[in-house]
């Protein structure tokens, strides 16, 4: 089992050492399982992850062959505060992956504490991620009028399933933003392929989309509608930043 966290526009980030439980907040409920003896947690369809939530730990050097660690993913604890603050301080958007769970989704960092305790310049921490929400963004005219007929999370059909051909230093995450799409929907659309050029290149499997080839084919699920194509909905650039500021905000927009 690992956990990680991968950035856009970033490497990613390996938990060296599991902690003991996550808790997982649904709306006002909670559900705590535990992390070390449970494989797979099922969750009823429809549930809406709002908050994801653990205690845990970094081993200074000295201690960083001990069995609990992931060698492998080992580093320096000042290392792993130093990136973990950094990306809460800038609101980094980060896909939390818990293999062999149902845990895949965009999150950001809430708060993040550090501890540093005993000799051998261990650390320990909690840290809270909060749900990235999908925003949808109305025209002036809809938002005046309380209508909810055109949003900006429909796209155009003739772009439902485009073709894109992987290039060298693409990843998913990056394809996903040039497309305006989830790298998640890529994913489970061509993950049959995804899958067999990985096992063709000698690896085991993809790593849930990490690996993947130049020349590849993928098709892409339509995506929000680009910023010109909002404004033919008659939003101006800076009306649309205003919106998007506002609901950012929980307020309500004009």
């Amino acid at each position: 089992m690992k956990i990680s966290l991968k950035p856009a526009s970033d490497k990613g980030f390996v938990f060296s050492i599991l902690p003991e439980q996550i808790q997982v907040k649904y709306a006002a409920k909670y559900q705590s399982f535990d992390i070390l003896s449970k494989g797979t947690v099922k969750v009823p369809k429809g549930t809406d992850v709002a908050e994801i939530s653990w205690n845990g730990e970094f081993f200074g050097a000295t201690k960083k062959k001990e069995a609990i660690v992931r060698t492998s993913a080992w580093k320096s604890p000042n290392s792993c505060v130093k990136t973990l603050k950094s990306w809460m301080n800038k609101g980094t958007e980060l896909t939390l992956i818990v293999s062999g769970t149902w845990l895949n989704i965009d999150v950001t960092i809430a708060s993040f504490e550090a501890t540093p305790y005993g000799a051998y310049g261990n650390v320990k921490y909690s840290i809270v991620f909060s749900k990235v929400k999908e925003l949808k963004i109305r025209t002036t005219k809809e938002s005046k009028l309380g209508k909810k007929k055109k949003t900006t999370s429909r796209s155009k059909k003739k772009n439902d399933s485009s073709v894109y051909v992987v290039v060298k230093g693409d990843t998913l995450i990056k394809i996903a933003k040039k497309k305006g799409c989830k790298w998640q929907d890529i994913y489970n659309k061509n993950k049959t392929v995804i899958e067999k050029v990985a096992r063709q290149r000698g690896r085991k499997d993809s790593d849930h989309g990490h690996w993947i080839y130049p020349g590849t084919k993928l098709k892409i699920p339509g995506g929000q509608l680009a910023t010109a194509e909002l404004k033919e909905y008659g939003m101006a650039t800076a009306e649309l930043m205003e919106y998007g500021t506002a609901i950012g905000q929980g307020k309500q927009y004009r």
